[in-house]
């Protein structure tokens, strides 16, 4: 295994971090963990070195926490440091906080949360949480020894990236989505280097985009086959993000022991700068990302202009899932996404096909041509529609 520098502590991290959210599970029922098999699983990945174990609070219905306090007896414990999380939109009192954390550490059975998340921070949960008193209050749980370091987790803008990070100097860490097709999304690379910059330890989630970036469309996988050097595409993935200094730790959510191997030989022949010694190698990941952004049927560059619709309808989160499905042919993963998160009153069923929005569209895109055909494939599971008739 390869360790890397976490920053603050001066501590060593594993290239690698296990993600306590896609364990293997029973009967299809994500709260239902199969145990044994996660047990073995896990224990593998630790006794390859790997030294950081993520979970939170909702992870499996709410059933990781309790899995991970078990699996890390026997010694484990001691192997690791634990990551979980603050479950923010839970907490409507100061006094939440403490009756948050103490439920969390019974669960994991430990004493004290290692590295201690508020869990994903946006626009709208950051001010609560700042108004609430999250800072004061973890700074006493510190002090008291519950909690060792704090961080955040983040899915939003930049901009709001850039101002949580300037918000206190408690921060030790933040994770942030980052993979090499979200380089200017979310926070992006842009947000990885602020970080670095001021003196936080990165950890990657979604380093291969739920699984998106593991199984290319033919038109991708042509691309990889180009390379001398033989990988897999989840191995190339994992390997761009450990090229970059700035990345401390990828987790990675695992489901199947074969994932697990895999993933620990690739973290074990990491480096920082490995794939700048071929700028080929480099090259093809501007290659591959251009050519998933071709198969993007809808030109939406979610700048929000087309908001608000007077009908409700989330135009630029409906055409992103419609647009996630087909690059990365993903079909029933972003038609389960969709119905999930995206609510019905917001869902491409609600347009009334009134146009205000083309008007305000500086992409010119036919938005209410190509409602219909969005609600028809991820509403109804019709086939994917690549672009529309002339």
């Amino acid at each position: 295994m390869q360790y890397r520098n976490f920053v603050k502590p001066d501590w060593m991290v594993s290239a690698l971090g296990f993600g306590c959210m896609r364990l293997p599970t029973l009967g299809g029922d994500s709260a239902n963990i199969d145990e044994p098999e996660a047990t073995r699983m896990v224990h593998y990945a630790i006794d390859h070195g790997v030294n950081y174990i993520d979970t939170a609070y909702p992870y499996h219905g709410g059933n990781s926490e309790w899995f991970v306090g078990r699996m890390l007896k026997g010694g484990y414990r001691d192997k690791v440091k634990l990551a979980t999380k603050l479950p923010c939109w839970k907490v409507e009192a100061p006094g939440d906080f403490d009756q948050l954390l103490d439920e969390q550490l019974h669960k994991l059975q430990t004493e004290h949360i290692d590295f201690y998340l508020l869990h994903g921070l946006n626009q709208d949960r950051w001010p609560k949480m700042r108004d609430l008193g999250a800072l004061p209050w973890a700074e006493k749980a510190i002090a008291d020894g519950r909690i060792r370091h704090l961080g955040f987790s983040f899915h939003d803008k930049y901009s709001v990236f850039q101002e949580i990070v300037g918000a206190s100097d408690l921060w030790t860490f933040c994770q942030i989505q980052y993979n090499y097709m979200d380089i200017e999304n979310q926070a992006g690379v842009k947000g990885l280097q602020y970080a670095a910059s001021k003196g936080l330890a990165v950890v990657v989630m979604e380093p291969l985009l739920g699984g998106k970036l593991v199984a290319p469309p033919d038109p991708v996988q042509m691309i990889w086959e180009t390379a001398a050097e033989k990988r897999t595409p989840a191995d190339w993935a994992l390997q761009w993000l450990w090229n970059q200094p700035e990345v401390s730790v990828v987790l990675s959510g695992m489901s199947t022991m074969q994932q697990v191997e895999e993933n620990v030989a690739s973290a074990s022949a990491s480096g920082v700068n490995t794939l700048a010694r071929s700028a080929r190698s480099l090259a093809l990941f501007d290659q591959v990302r251009a050519k998933y952004n071709e198969l993007c049927p809808i030109p939406c560059t979610g700048c929000e202009y087309c908001l608000p619709c007077p009908n409700g309808v989330a135009i630029p989160r409906v055409f992103a899932a419609y647009n996630e499905g087909m690059m990365y042919d993903k079909p029933d993963v972003m038609r389960s996404w969709y119905k999930q998160w995206v609510p019905a009153e917001n869902q491409a069923s609600a347009c009334l096909e009134c146009l205000e929005c083309e008007a305000k569209c500086p992409q010119n895109i036919p938005i209410g041509e190509w409602m219909p055909v969005v609600h028809q494939v991820l509403g109804e599971g019709k086939p994917y529609v690549a672009r529309l008739s002339p």
